[in-house]
């Protein structure tokens, strides 16, 4: 399978760090969302993209070898920020995957960063997010409409580097020609709903261009929170590699710590980040 791909990130108008990261290279194609408000969120996320980028240049992945990679940036994250602090990341991604003689996504997804699948004019949440919220609505305790203002939006219930080890969740759907791939961190998706990703995604052609148009669109709606977008075509022409290899990371820094005092200090620190459930009782130690 033959793919084109674009990417774009930006730290969005108020961060002075950008904790997202990102990979774009077949077979494997990612975002991830370092935990804001913790120590070395940019960390947790390069590391992730470090430990994908292995897989780089092959002509498919195998579930084994994405997953090995999740277990590598888990131990790499431990041994980084020590037994003091705590960091750790989202990653969603797809890799191509041969089955049964054909061409597959393969779908992994551990957090709130979501990938998306374009077909057919029609656009399809394919990763089901990791977060307090989701919890509620499939409990039917909250609507879509409420999860979009609750004041627990940006806490997510797994992550890399939070646990023991990664449970990510893992598809496996058929390949298309003409199909299009959106992977994002959850600050594009707090910025347009889908009605306008999938307007971008349909009227902009080339995938570079898609992928810096949806990050623009996100800043021009005042995106708080740092914002990626890898957008992914399948292609029908042969050859080889559209492009060069694209790692995107945030800049490494070390984190100032603050302690905050109580909840309302710690949600105007966070201001959207995201952040791991266990991270919330009691008012936890956060960077900036």
């Amino acid at each position: 399978m033959r793919t084109s791909w674009g990417s774009a990130t930006d730290r969005g108008t108020v961060r002075t760090l950008n904790e997202d990261a990102l990979l774009a290279y077949p077979p494997v194609f990612l975002v991830a969302d370092g935990m804001g408000g913790h120590a070395a969120g940019d960390v947790a996320s390069r590391l992730a993209v470090e430990e994908f980028s292995h897989l780089a240049g092959r002509s498919a992945a195998s579930p084994d070898e994405v997953h090995a990679c999740f277990r590598r940036t888990a131990t790499r994250l431990r041994e980084a920020v020590g037994a003091d602090r705590t960091a750790g990341t989202t990653v969603a991604g797809v890799a191509i995957a041969a089955h049964d003689g054909g061409s597959y996504w393969l779908v992994f997804n551990i957090g709130d960063s979501r990938i998306y699948r374009l077909a057919g004019g029609e656009l399809e949440q394919i990763s089901v997010d990791h977060s307090v919220v989701q919890d509620l609505m499939d409990r039917g305790e909250i609507d879509a409409e409420q999860a979009l203002r609750h004041p627990e939006r940006h806490v997510i219930t797994r992550a890399v580097g939070t646990g023991a080890e990664p449970e990510p969740d893992y598809w496996l759907i058929p390949a298309e020609i003409a199909d299009r791939v959106l992977i994002c961190s959850d600050g594009l998706t707090g910025e347009l709903d889908d009605d306008a990703l999938r307007a971008l995604l349909t009227n902009v052609a080339d995938p570079q261009d898609a992928a810096q148009a949806l990050v623009d669109a996100a800043l021009a709606a005042g995106c708080r929170d740092n914002v990626s977008a890898v957008v992914v075509d399948v292609a029908s022409a042969p050859g080889g590699p559209d492009t060069d290899i694209t790692v995107l990371a945030g800049r490494f820094a070390v984190p100032r710590v603050e302690v905050l005092a109580d909840r309302a200090a710690w949600d105007e620190q966070i201001d959207g980040a995201t952040v791991p459930r266990l991270a919330l009782v009691p008012f936890p130690e956060v960077t900036s």
